[in-house]
């Protein structure tokens, strides 16, 4: 089982620049971030200490988020929130910059919360060429954007697969095909969605899938979803990426639950 390890919501006791290390000895080779920086775009002697923190450790960047505002505010992502294209534009830049020096190609994008005075139309509209223009932007690094139905924030639209395959079938008829959906099964569970109906539907589609247990958003095994069958069946249905460890847990008995092999 390929895992990576998302450095923003496990090992939070740790500095952040000391999270991939830390991964690294626990056994892990990939690491996964939200938007490591406070801004759109970052210092470059912030970008290039993140980049060495990486190297240093020895883990691949698997998968980075597009600046999403304040998230520990409630901010879920600039892609259709007026009045801050350009920020979301300038960030591109800085995602691709990061990827060049990484090998990083999955990209999430989160979309945004609905704003009050503006219509969901023309939050999708701007959504929308948004989306290109990020799919445009990793393209030149053979990259991936993800598109995430999200719970717990109910000012966010794309709360199940649907929702977001919706948004993701209006890029491909705005002419991009590198834009697909990342399968978090707890958001899906959550949200009601028949996890299992949207595996056999479109594993083999997906971008990536992230994983936790509910209730609770723990580890593995804390609750009650079939994660290791879910995983076994998209494997099965063709999907090949990366498992994304997105729970949390105290970093003591964060990886409890994990047979890795010993070095």
């Amino acid at each position: 089982m390929t895992y990576t390890v998302n450095c923003s919501i496990l090992l939070t006791e740790l500095p952040l620049l000391e999270r991939p290390a830390a991964v690294k000895a626990a056994g892990f080779d990939a690491v996964e971030f939200w938007w490591p920086f406070a801004e759109a775009v970052p210092a470059d002697k912030d970008v290039d200490a993140f980049v060495a923190a990486l190297e240093n450790a020895g883990v691949q960047l698997s998968g980075l988020n597009f600046f999403a505002g304040d998230m520990p505010a409630g901010d879920r992502g600039l892609v259709s929130w007026k009045g801050r294209c350009g920020e979301f534009k300038d960030n591109i830049d800085v995602v691709v910059g990061i990827a060049e020096r990484t090998g990083t190609k999955a990209f999430n994008a989160l979309y945004g919360n609905r704003q009050d005075g503006f219509t969901p139309r023309e939050q999708d509209e701007l959504g929308l060429k948004n989306l290109v223009a990020a799919a445009e932007g990793v393209a030149k690094v053979g990259g991936t954007v993800l598109l995430e139905p999200v719970s717990g924030t109910p000012a966010y639209p794309l709360k199940t697969a649907a929702d977001a395959l919706g948004v993701i079938a209006a890029t491909k008829e705005a002419g991009v095909e590198n834009v697909r959906l990342l399968a978090d099964f707890y958001h899906l569970a959550v949200n009601g969605d028949d996890v299992a109906a949207v595996i056999e539907e479109h594993a083999k589609d997906f971008g990536h899938i992230q994983i936790a247990d509910n209730p609770g958003r723990g580890a593995p095994g804390t609750g009650s979803l079939p994660l290791g069958e879910w995983i076994s069946r998209s494997r099965e249905l063709g999907y090949a990426g990366y498992i994304g460890l997105e729970y949390k847990a105290p970093q003591a008995e964060a990886f409890a639950w994990a047979i890795r092999p010993v070095a």
